[in-house]
């Protein structure tokens, strides 16, 4: 996983979290993967029955097609589901906090057994003989909301249940220092494009190349590389990883989770961008290039909804404060404002038009709408 450095912490629900930043995602899953998947001891059936309350109680259940019957047939699932959960983030499966079963139960499984739905929809739509790519599922979310750890929990979940799957973040597709240099450049006065985050910081034939490579990991033996990107290379300026740092991942796939803070972004009114902040007309006119590069290849959406921007803030600060706690350098309270700020006139112009009419180039049966609270917890919609 990236460090926290990289988004705000989403992952306050989890008592103790030094292992599960510390260590790779990679290194989190071989190691869930090599306990047992089933429980080594029957659950009661008293447990069982308060577990199906619970879970029938949560505000996702509809909106990812489910009845309390289709939950009572795949009770075991759901038990089994919760358990590789528990193993990965080092949670005591029978002494869960409230906020524990809420986030694993009415967040995280609904909305894993919304994607398989997913996946067997996509897949139906070919032949027997036919070699199929990988559902494109786009995760569309503000920073800080908790969607890497969403996306690192699902691909585990995948991983467990036999498909594999390749997660990618806009972040892996940011410009090369120099290629940031030269925007920064062309952008003398313009405070949105002076660090990496808008449109016009994303390396956008380098997004194509990729997503079009994954889509065609359609058999066993196939390989390539993914792209990642150095956060703190150049005093936190960034640059493209090493090449021989990238992580391998081999077909056939099943599905690719493809996360970021604008996807989905549409661009608007001129008129509009200017009366939010004059400097973002540069950023909308970016943004025409960003459906071809992106949005096109998603055939599935998730959208994470809040309700007000300024949790984007009180996220990050969050973050940076647990971080300074533990003796790690973070950011001050007024480099966070500073941060967030350059991210916050996108979120105030782009997010009512994503959430009134969907993502770029959506399709409302294939749509999924979570919205959060400010404990980044799913809550029944308005």
């Amino acid at each position: 996983m990236q460090s926290s450095n990289s988004s705000g912490s989403g992952c306050s629900w989890i008592k103790d979290t030094t292992s599960f930043h510390d260590k790779t995602a990679g290194q989190e899953m071989r190691e869930a993967l090599s306990v047992s998947a089933l429980p080594t001891k029957p659950a009661q059936v008293s447990a069982v029955e308060d577990l199906y309350d619970f879970i029938c109680s949560g505000p996702l259940l509809d909106k990812v097609s489910l009845t309390q019957d289709n939950v009572a047939e795949s009770i075991d699932k759901w038990i089994l589901c919760g358990s590789q959960l528990c193993r990965l983030f080092r949670l005591n499966e029978l002494f869960l906090t409230e906020p524990q079963k809420v986030r694993i139960y009415h967040y995280y499984i609904p909305v894993f057994l919304w994607c398989e739905q997913e996946i067997c929809l996509h897949s139906s739509k070919f032949k027997d003989e036919d070699d199929i790519p990988p559902l494109v599922i786009g995760f569309s979310a503000p920073q800080g909301c908790g969607k890497t750890t969403l996306v690192f929990a699902l691909n585990f979940l995948f991983q467990v249940t036999g498909r594999k799957t390749a997660t990618i973040s806009i972040d892996d597709f940011y410009l090369t220092a120099e290629g940031q240099g030269k925007l920064r450049e062309s952008n003398p006065d313009n405070a949105l494009l002076e660090f990496r985050g808008n449109a016009g910081s994303h390396d956008l034939p380098l997004s194509i190349e990729t997503l079009s490579s994954l889509q065609k990991l359609t058999r066993e033996g196939t390989k390539m590389k993914l792209p990642r990107y150095d956060k703190s290379a150049y005093k936190g300026r960034g640059d493209r990883a090493d090449p021989s740092t990238w992580p391998e991942v081999e077909g056939p796939l099943s599905a690719i989770l493809f996360e970021g803070w604008m996807l989905g972004f549409k661009p608007v009114p001129a008129e509009v961008v200017k009366a939010v902040d004059p400097q973002l007309e540069v950023v909308n006119k970016n943004l025409e290039a960003y459906y071809d590069a992106w949005d096109k290849f998603i055939k599935s959406w998730i959208v994470i909804k809040i309700k007000d921007p300024s949790y984007v803030y009180q996220w990050r600060l969050q973050a940076e404060i647990a971080m300074r706690d533990d003796g790690k350098p973070g950011m001050s309270d007024e480099e966070v404002f500073d941060f967030v700020s350059r991210y916050l006139p996108a979120y105030k112009a782009y997010l009512p038009t994503l959430y009134a009419e969907g993502p770029s180039g959506s399709d409302p049966d294939h749509l999924l709408v979570v919205e959060i609270d400010e404990g980044r917890n799913p809550i029944l919609a308005d």
